[in-house]
């Protein structure tokens, strides 16, 4: 057994979660026996070629995750499409001028669609596939219902093996490290929260590092199990996208819970209140990652805890403007103007970090109400309080995407381009298996002609290996050609675990030998013809390349450098517009709109960003900047639009608060701040976007802040002299933007250490 278990050992070193060897050995069982079915008894050469590669597509190419009825779902809409496209590639083959048309109209709807959801990005292979069997082989109308027949075999029998063999655990591949992320969080708050108010014995130093890098560490395996995935994991589900926000909202946390101001080594106590609310939120993470762990479990007790976090929170403001000394007089040196601004540092701090709480607490009890749904509503998809907002989600992640800065639109088109031509040329050229072309041009077109090119040489150097084993296995077989039918399993077998526990290459061989043995199965062996294969993968390769170098051929590098321009852009222009959100609270009658719009195209730009990146990241070769300095560059882009979030959330529930008095003095200073702020995000963007200069760092304003300061003493307060609500709401919008300030010395340093290309 030892050989036995070297091997077991080696392979989930290659394929740790089995995943591949689960789906190649699901198609082993299943693909030969759909064929031997189709051709042995049905006796119908066509339903064998569609059952065949269908079941091919549904097992090998897709592997969707999620609740079992969840997965059946898309099983089933995988199959309804299969239809379709054997249709429409049926009827437009006959005519070369519609089959390209067709054929690139339909490879850009498929790769644009993967944009709306990760489900529709990881089928997009299994889905071209099944267009590209019948436009690449015309034949007449009457042979359409066995295509169809045959596709049918293929997904009913996908559908019994996915719930039958060897089926997926339930898991998510952000649920276990957020609530890592939940659970050191609160553990930070628990020890931050120790000694403050004079209540319990203080942690000390080693304590409080000690907690920081456990907090730390959670968050950057989290995002790196986010980063990591090809594709940004998030269906149309109400689950998977609450489960996606939680990413930037526990990476702000982790931030917050690292950041300090400048102005101020040890602020000094002003409300007990700022450590009852940090053990509330302690409490609400707590629970947050219970339900993480299990969404099955009860919601109750979370929305309890967050009912307790809001009430605190209330109490703290109050209890915060009650202690604001408004009526002490305040020097003109800048250690006593921020000495009096730090006396809010603490509350502050606990209302920033009770916002960024409720924030992600909401979204882990959406996604638990999501999960806990009655199956029939989860397979009629219909979702908690807002049955439209799946289609609502769709258009905008789409419409987020309709510009030529967008790497994923890129894509698409340039991925329909190469398969429009390699349509083209399959049908001027006239050989044989033309489908063979347009598998050369799927399996190697990527983001820029260098990995084209670096694919392409692997995969007609696969091509050619596997093509020779398989030729040398036809001659060993010789006319005994029922041996091939206990090769296939195997053939089929390696060919799935290859591309993941060895290489692509090894792959690409693989899958050439499981063509060959699949192609003469009851024939007689043609060891001959398996050789001219390699010329239709080559020209299918060479398409690719064409493309690629024509086609935006640099690569993913200069768009993450445009795509982090255009994030940076419009979240310093969201910034801005929370701000003067927030001020007209206080000048005028009515307060006027959210600035939905600015929000909505500063989270439209974070997603191209995001889209950008993980392209970069697939990208092979050497990358020209380090991957830390890339990310904090990144997620710097979620850290600004949140803290406008913040700003937004904290005057949204108030009223028009017009006193009479005037303010602009404090309007001055805020909105001073916020514009400077903004500004220096600006050229952030243009040094990234268009190679300017980087600014230089925003610095604290002792006179801008003496001006607020003055403007509360005086005209914030009431008839008895006391700071107002109003006052402490203007402090911390001025503390959210200096937040955004502190941002900018880890950004400027990953800006200059980076140089994306």
């Amino acid at each position: 057994m030892r050989p036995v278990t070297r091997w077991a050992a080696w392979l989930r070193d290659h394929d740790p979660d089995l995943a591949a060897t689960r789906r190649a050995g699901r198609t082993a069982l299943v693909m030969p026996a759909l064929f031997a079915l189709c051709t042995q008894v049905l006796h119908s050469s066509t339903m064998a070629s569609f059952a065949a590669f269908g079941s091919f597509s549904m097992l090998l190419l897709v592997d969707f995750s999620g609740p079992m009825v969840q997965r059946l779902r898309a099983q089933a809409g995988l199959a309804v499409a299969w239809a379709v496209l054997i249709c429409l590639g049926t009827l437009v083959a006959p005519v070369t001028w519609l089959a390209v048309v067709s054929t690139l109209l339909v490879g850009f709807t498929v790769l644009f669609a993967g944009v709306v959801s990760s489900v529709l990005a990881g089928s997009a292979t299994a889905l071209l596939l099944a267009f590209v069997l019948p436009v690449t082989a015309p034949v007449p109308l009457a042979q359409l219902p066995g295509r169809l027949a045959g596709a049918g075999l293929a997904a009913g029998a996908a559908l019994a093996a996915v719930c039958l063999l060897w089926p997926r655990p339930v898991d998510d591949a952000l649920s276990e490290p957020a609530a890592r992320v939940c659970r050191a969080a609160a553990a930070h708050l628990r020890t931050d929260a120790s000694g403050l108010g004079g209540q319990g014995p203080a942690a000390d130093l080693a304590q409080r590092r000690a907690a920081a890098d456990r907090t730390a560490d959670a968050t950057a395996d989290l995002r790196q199990a986010f980063d990591t995935t090809p594709y940004r994991p998030t269906g149309l589900s109400m689950t998977s996208r609450a489960l996606v926000r939680l990413v930037d909202e526990l990476t702000w946390l982790s931030t917050i819970l690292a950041d300090r101001p400048a102005y101020t080594d040890e602020p000094p106590a002003c409300d007990p209140a700022a450590r009852t609310v940090r053990l509330a939120a302690a409490d609400v993470l707590d629970h947050a990652a219970e339900l993480l762990t299990d969404l099955r479990r009860d919601v109750g007790p979370m929305g309890a805890a967050m009912t307790g976090l809001r009430a605190t929170m209330n109490g703290m403001e109050k209890s915060s403007t009650v202690r604001l000394p408004a009526y002490h007089p305040v020097g003109d040196s800048a250690t006593e103007i921020y000495g009096f601004i730090a006396t809010l540092d603490l509350s502050f701090r606990a209302q920033e970090l009770g916002f960024a709480v409720l924030q992600i607490a909401g979204n882990v009890e959406l996604a638990a109400t999501a999960w806990q749904r009655h199956w029939r509503d989860r397979l009629l998809g219909r979702e908690p309080g807002a049955l439209t907002e799946p289609l609502a989600s769709a258009r905008e992640r789409a419409a987020a995407h309709l510009g030529l800065h967008s790497v994923w639109l890129r894509n698409s088109l340039r991925g329909a381009a190469g398969l429009g031509i390699a349509v083209l040329l399959a049908y001027l050229t006239g050989v044989q298996h033309s489908f063979w072309v347009l598998l050369g041009t799927l399996s190697v077109l990527r983001s820029n002609a260098l990995s084209t090119g670096q694919n392409a040489l692997r995969a007609v150097l696969g091509t050619v290996v596997g093509s020779f084993v398989g030729a040398g296995l036809l001659y060993l077989v010789g006319h005994h050609g029922t041996v091939l039918w206990f090769v296939l399993p195997l053939a089929i077998l390696v060919a799935g675990i290859a591309p993941a526990a060895i290489s692509f290459a090894a792959g690409q061989a693989a899958f050439t030998v499981t063509l060959v043995v699949l192609f003469n199965i009851g024939q007689n062996p043609d060891w001959h013809i398996v050789l001219l294969r390699v010329q239709d993968i080559a020209l299918g390769c060479a398409v690719s390349i064409v493309v690629a170098l024509f086609f935006w051929p640099r690569g993913a590098g200069s768009e993450v450098r445009t795509a982090l321009a255009e994030a940076y852009t419009d979240s310093a222009r969201y910034l801005t517009g929370a701000v003067d959100y927030a001020l007209r609270h206080c000048i005028c009658a009515a307060p006027g709109s959210e600035p939905v719009q600015l929000n909505r195209e500063a989270a439209a730009s974070a997603r191209r960003l995001d889209d950008a990146f993980r392209t970069y990241l697939a990208e092979r070769g050497a990358k020209p900047v380090s991957l830390a300095d890339a990310t904090t560059l990144v997620t710097g882009v979620a850290a600004l639009r949140l803290a406008a979030d913040a700003v937004v959330s904290l005057w949204r529930d108030c009223g028009p608060v017009r006193s009479g008095t005037d303010q602009t003095d404090a309007h001055r200073a805020i909105l001073g701040d916020a514009s400077r702020v903004a500004e220096w995000y600006r050229g952030l963007a243009a040094s990234l976007g268009r190679d300017e200069p980087l600014p230089a760092p925003v610095r604290l304003r002792p006179e801008s802040a003496a001006r607020l300061v003055e403007s509360v003493r005086t005209d914030l307060v009431d008839g008895r002299g006391q700071a107002t609500a109003t006052a402490v709401r203007l402090i911390w919008t001025g503390d959210h933007v200096d937040v955004a300030r502190r941002l900018q010395l880890s950004l400027a340093e990953a800006a200059r250490q980076s140089a994306i290309r």
